[in-house]
């Protein structure tokens, strides 16, 4: 295969809206759509041609690291299209790559249904404002949404660090500078240390994955900027949970009191196909620190704060569970996509059965197969 094709399987992806592209030795070029895998009508890749396909995209650096460690990720632009995110790695001594599609245009937070506080939050000086889900839930949009909201409205310094860079910003009435580990800086926590000193008013942090960066970010937090994170956690509680355990156990006392003052909010997130119409709907959990939900972080009673999230309804605050309902009874989702993403899938199931809908494990429509474009 040459470079020719794949440029035809970036556009078949693009064409058909799909999330991502696989390939791998034994199996024709595979899509990703609407969560569901579905195989592109061309040749059983060979050895040699994940070769080809790898060489044809593939930056010199990263070429080197896959050699070096057996892996690596990087972002390319196609045109004006779309811009992948590509992770390329060896699997039984052969080549695989899996390239996600990142929209290259950027969305509103009514575009993507964010909860209404959420402008109101990126307009605060000082905070950490953490957005959580799986792999795939559509952080990446989310963040990239709220740093432009910040770029074209306030006259900030905002300082993003990603691995690899997925959303381009240019400089609108903010100064933008995007740095990607591994390119610009060797890891995340360096990153942080040196950014304190390039006056941000705005941090991104792509992936609050190690202490050292979870650290950083707290502490940058604290010492008067707004910091946005992410991590791999769903469930407001369960994320404050997860940034608490990292710390060995004489440090943890420390750090609620740190996160009870510095956390502004977590939005935690799921994405999934909507059932009335071609593409994804995000459900979400939000909640905003108040002093109440600051006194449960600190006092270690992480498990009260579902009610006061239930509670806390005009602050813009809900349950993850409570969206999916929502977003079921208004049709935009089909019964079993809401009970596979909630938190309490037995009170869901029985919510349904008393509105006299049923729960039945259905095969979805498969989408048509696509053909090279």
């Amino acid at each position: 295969m040459s470079s020719l094709q794949i440029d035809r399987l970036l556009e078949t992806a693009i064409s058909k809206k799909a999330s991502d592209l696989h390939l791998t030795v034994g199996k024709p070029p595979t899509l990703r759509m609407r969560g569901r895998l579905i195989e592109i009508k061309t040749k059983i890749l060979e050895p040699a041609d994940t070769v080809a396909l790898m060489k044809s995209i593939a930056p010199e650096r990263a070429q080197n690291e896959l050699q070096e460690v057996g892996g690596a990720d990087f972002a390319f632009a196609y045109g004006a299209e779309a811009r992948f995110r590509v992770s390329v790695f060896r699997q039984k001594g052969n080549l695989a790559m899996v390239l996600r599609r990142v929209p290259s245009g950027l969305l509103t937070f009514e575009q993507i249904g964010l909860p209404h506080m959420t402008a109101e939050l990126c307009r605060r000086p000082r905070g950490l404002f953490l957005v959580t889900g799986p792999t795939g839930s559509g952080k990446t949009t989310t963040l990239a949404s709220m740093v432009n909201f910040i770029n074209e409205t306030l006259d900030r310094h905002i300082i993003t660090v990603e691995d690899p860079i997925e959303y381009y910003h240019p400089h609108k009435k903010s100064i933008i500078n995007q740095r990607e580990v591994g390119a610009d800086v060797p890891s995340f926590s360096e990153a942080l240390r040196r950014a304190l000193r390039q006056d941000p008013d705005c941090i991104l942090v792509g992936e609050m994955r190690d202490l050292e960066t979870i650290e950083s970010a707290v502490r940058a937090a604290e010492t008067g900027h707004l910091v946005f994170g992410t991590l791999h956690t769903t469930g407001a509680s369960g994320t404050i949970n997860r940034i608490v355990d990292a710390f060995p156990q004489e440090q943890q006392a420390q750090v609620r009191v740190q996160l009870s003052t510095g956390l502004m909010a977590v939005l935690s997130q799921q994405l999934m196909p909507r059932a009335d119409r071609p593409g994804m709907v995000a459900a979400y959990e939000f909640l905003v620190v108040t002093p109440a939900i600051s006194n449960l972080i600190r006092e270690n009673k992480t498990f009260r704060i579902d009610s006061a999230i239930q509670t806390g309804k005009k602050f813009g605050m809900q349950l993850l569970d409570d969206h999916l309902w929502s977003l079921y009874e208004s049709g935009a989702i089909n019964a079993e996509e809401m009970i596979d993403k909630s938190k309490n899938p037995g009170a869901l199931i029985e919510k349904v059965h008393a509105a006299g809908g049923t729960v039945g494990r259905t095969e979805l429509d498969t989408p048509e197969d696509p053909t090279p474009a």
